[in-house]
Formats: structure tokens, C-alpha cells, sequence
């Protein structure tokens, strides 16, 4: 519970501070009740007098421009359209950087070269980082072993082979301290299976003393190095389109945790993608590579539609070719839960390659015994994605939100208005962050 949120809405809703104080109170109790009744009340106070102090502060610093649309109404971070727009505006903050792999490319990691070695030998310095399945909290070793297997994917996926690892944990104010060493423990079981080392961190509490409960959240980065980058923009009219296996990640086991089928969160345990890319990076076969992605953000479809537009391609995927391509159990699974595999993430390896290169490059991933398959081809045409079934082409475009894989997912699975007229207000918030951004360096680069 966030006990300065619960105030401020409080506060702003007309209730009167006592009232406010001694609904407080309880809650706090709630949260720590072998506190004395005078801490709790103390405690309330002191809220109350923080929120007061910080109401109604004006100017760049302490404001900003609201869009009047929430993260959940939008679907930021669900991984569907919504999601996708919102961090294309990110990107327009951000703006041109020089890099050689921007986040406006919206690769899952970017590229710049190594300074001092570019000149005689091409490296690429890739870096990436990854937030922990939020819905793991309560499952410390998951979270930590599923978001590092996920942020090396994103550095391999680069053709890169990753060098480090770096966390970031935060844990709110009742979790208990174990939670950390657990999440440790899953970042190294990954890191040190694959020979790559965590190398520093940070831990903090969420909201320091104004988030009362257990919730963890947390992230872990990877810095690797490139000599033959395969960013989606690569991919070309006349490639085929190549697909491995998938067992799922954090969102596979998320899916079987809160559906009550907890044993098939097993069979996401495995280092097979990391340990294909790692075969990949090691054969000439990599060189024949053009771009490769793995299916995670809103699944298949979400990445057939990121890959399309990144490129300026058109791509097709052969729906009878991926059947069989998601882990046996994980598909069972799904079915028995009416998700739809193509629209989930599933933790497979993407990868596109000219026609004659396709063999030996699954012979390689074979090699590593893991399976893989041509699903589909990059076509020339208007930037699109769709899919081949029996009955033809249909579009292949992502949903609002990702197939909806918890119960809960299943309820608000819906959007939260007219989506083109919520795309209008978060863009003019962007468009104001932008301009903040360059008043704030003018005024630095002024005070230099």
C-alpha cells in the first residue's frame, strides 16, 4: 500500500484531516500490527505533513503535464498497442543520438562503438536492461532467473556475446530481507551456468517508508559486445523467417502459477535460447544472419508487427508452421486456458536469413539441440504483418493487449476508452516532456 497516495487522494477528495489521519492509522496497523498506537498515529501525521509540504508546487521541477490517461487504461507495459505507442514516444524524447542502434529502432538493446577499437575492428558495445515479471514477487528465484535469461536474450539477439550483468532490486518496506537473496541467487544461477558475471547493483526499498507491504520489482542489464550486429532493420525483402522452440519465460510462468498448474513452471527452467545464440555466435553461419529478435513483447504477433516496421517490410507467417514450436506441456497448458500462443510470449529465438543460408543455420541451432523450423518470409510491400492460414492471408497486427494469461489479465482485458483520442493526449505529453527536456538544457549548457 502506498500510504502517501492513499493521502493525497484523501486529502484532494475533501475529507478532513482528522478523518484522513485516522483512516491512515488503521491501514498502517494493518500493514505493522505489533506497532504501538502511538507510532502508528505519529506515523500518520507525519504523512499528512509531508503530503501538505509537497502539494501544490509549481514550475519545471516539481510539475509536470499529465496526459489524463493511467498505465493500465493504455496498456503500458501489457505488451499490445498501447505499449507500443508509449514507447514510441520514448523514443521521441530521447531523440538522435549517434548510436549505432537507437531506441527508435525499438530493438530490445542498442549499439554504439567501442571508441578506441571501432576504427581497427568494428566492435559494437550493446547494452540492454530488463524489468522482473512484476507478478513473480512473491517468487524470488524466478524473478531473478527469468529476467537475466531475458536480458541476455536481448544482448544475443544483437549478435552480441554478453560480458555483464548489473541488478537493481527494490523491496517495499515489510518484505522480508531474504526476498533479495533469493533474486540473487536467480540472476547467478543464469549468469554463472553461462559464464557471464554479476558485476554490480543497487538495492533499495519501493518508496522508502511510504510503501507499506511485500511487493518486490527489480531489474537486471547486460553490456556484451558485437562485431556483426543483426538488429531487426536488417531483416530484407526475400529472407526467410526462422523460429525455435519456446518454453516461455516469466510470463509462461506466471500463467501457470496463478492458474493453479504450478508444475509446468519446470519446463521454463532452461538455458536452450541462450545457449543456440551462444552455437550461433561461435559458427561462420552467424555472419549469413540478418536480424534476429526473440518472441516476447505481445508474442508473434507483437514482434512480426515491431519487425515489419522497423525494417519497412512486409512479413508473412505461416500459422501451420509454428504449430509445434511451443514446448508441448506450455502449449497444453495454453489450450486447456483458451491463450492464444501467437499473442503471448513465448521466449523463441526469431531469426531472418537469406534462403540458402537457412539450412546451416539451423544445423547449428540443431546443434545445440534445440529445435527450429521456417515459419514464414520478409516480402517486399507496405510495412505490415500477417498471417497464412488455410483460408489465406488475415492480419497479424497486435491486440491492446497481450493474450490475456492470469485470471486477473482476463478481467481487465479490455481497453479503457477511445484509443485514438487517449494516442492524442499521450503524444502532447510526450511533446511537453520534449520541450521541458530542452528548456533544462539550454539552461545547463547556459550555466556551463
Amino acid at each position: 500500500m502506498d500510504v502517501e497516495e492513499f493521502t493525497r487522494r484523501a486529502l484532494a477528495s475533501g475529507l478532513h484531516e482528522d478523518a484522513v489521519r485516522e483512516r491512515l492509522a488503521e491501514c498502517i496497523r494493518g500493514f505493522k500490527p505489533d506497532a504501538e498506537p502511538g507510532y502508528t498515529d505519529e506515523f500518520a501525521r507525519a504523512v499528512i505533513a509531508e503530503v501538505k509540504n509537497t502539494t501544490g508546487l509549481g514550475g519545471d521541477l516539481f510539475t509536470f503535464r499529465g496526459a489524463g490517461v493511467s498505465m493500465g487504461e493504455f496498456g503500458v507495459g501489457s505488451r499490445g498497442t498501447g505499449d507500443f505507442f508509449a514507447h514510441r514516444q520514448i523514443a521521441r524524447i530521447i531523440g538522435s543520438t549517434g548510436a549505432t542502434v537507437g531506441v527508435d529502432e525499438m530493438d530490445d538493446a542498442g549499439a554504439v562503438p567501442v571508441p578506441d577499437l571501432a576504427a581497427d575492428r568494428g566492435l559494437q558495445l550493446v547494452c540492454t536492461v530488463d524489468g522482473m515479471h512484476s507478478r513473480l514477487s512473491d517468487f524470488p528465484f524466478l524473478a531473478g532467473f527469468h529476467v537475466t535469461r531475458a536480458t541476455m536474450r536481448d544482448v544475443y539477439v544483437m549478435g552480441a556475446r554478453p560480458l555483464l550483468l548489473f541488478s537493481d532490486i527494490h523491496v517495499a518496506d515489510n518484505g522480508d530481507v531474504a526476498k533479495i537473496f533469493d533474486y540473487t541467487a536467480g540472476v547467478c544461477a543464469v549468469g554463472e551456468s553461462m559464464g557471464v558475471p554479476l558485476v554490480a547493483g543497487s538495492t533499495l526499498r519501493i518508496g522508502g517508508d511510504m510503501v507499506l507491504g511485500s511487493r518486490m520489482t527489480g531489474c537486471v542489464g547486460t553490456v556484451g559486445v558485437a562485431s556483426h550486429l543483426t538488429a531487426r532493420r536488417e531483416a530484407s525483402p526475400g529472407d526467410v523467417i526462422l523460429m525455435t522452440e519456446g518454453a516461455g519465460g516469466g510470463t509462461i510462468a506466471t500463467t501457470a502459477l496463478y492458474s493453479g498448474y504450478p508444475e509446468v513452471v519446470e519446463q521454463t527452467i532452461n538455458l536452450h535460447f541462450l545457449q543456440a545464440c551462444e552455437a550461433l555466435l561461435a559458427s561462420p553461419a552467424l555472419q549469413k544472419v540478418h536480424a534476429m529478435t526473440d518472441v516476447t513483447n505481445g508474442g508473434l504477433r507483437g514482434d512480426a508487427h515491431e519487425l515489419a516496421a522497423t525494417a519497412g517490410c512486409r512479413v508473412v507467417i505461416e500459422e501451420e508452421n509454428v504449430k509445434g514450436l511451443v514446448q508441448e506441456e506450455v502449449g497444453a497448458l495454453l489450450e486447456r486456458l483458451s491463450i492464444d500462443p501467437l499473442g503471448v510470449s513465448l521466449d523463441a529465438l526469431l531469426i531472418t536469413a537469406p534462403p540458402d543460408a537457412a539450412h546451416p543455420i539451423m544445423e547449428v541451432i540443431r546443434g545445440a539441440g534445440v529445435r527450429i523450423r521456417e515459419i514464414g518470409a520478409v516480402e517486399k510491400g507496405k510495412p505490415g504483418a500477417y498471417l497464412l492460414t488455410s483460408k489465406g492471408l488475415s492480419d497479424f497486427t497486435p491486440r491492446f493487449r497481450e493474450a490475456a494469461y492470469t485470471p486477473v489479465k482476463k478481467v481487465v482485458d479490455r481497453s479503457g476508452g477511445d484509443f485514438a483520442e487517449m494516442k492524442r493526449a499521450v503524444e502532447a505529453a510526450a511533446s511537453a516532456a520534449i520541450e521541458k527536456k530542452e528548456r533544462m538544457v539550454a539552461r545547463l549548457k547556459k550555466g556551463r
